[in-house]
């Protein structure tokens, strides 16, 4: 089990994305807002993200900047990233393969396969 940080706009996705991997046995914590701490969970450092994942196809947020915040300040030491897209968005594909996302998957894959994706990024 790992336990998610989702930086997910739409809510129809993010709850369909939550419940994928609230099946698979995750602990899923959606988020709403863009904002540093988002992995960090309480000041004692208990629920800390394992896992991050952005979604790049909401329009809202720009994940590929978000992350190099987030990793600029420390906060992403230890956590996996994941990024997902617009099967037909191949310059958003791009941008986050080149930002460094450890995995990025169109939104698809992730209802198909979210679960396991989660647990092999942990076990990586």
């Amino acid at each position: 089990m790992a336990r998610v940080a989702a930086l997910i706009g739409d809510l129809l996705f993010g709850s369909k994305v939550e419940g994928v991997l609230e099946r698979a046995g995750h602990e899923v914590d959606l988020v709403r807002s863009a904002t540093t701490g988002v992995v960090r969970g309480r000041p004692d450092g208990a629920g800390r993200a394992d896992v991050l994942v952005i979604d790049l196809a909401g329009g809202d947020v720009d994940g590929v900047a978000l992350l190099e915040t987030l990793r600029t300040s420390g906060e992403l030491d230890g956590v996996r990233t994941l990024a997902t897209y617009s099967h037909v968005d191949a310059d958003t594909r791009e941008r986050a393969l080149a930002a460094g996302f450890d995995l990025v998957v169109p939104r698809s894959r992730m209802m198909r396969e979210g679960g396991e994706l989660v647990a092999r990024l942990v076990r990586a």
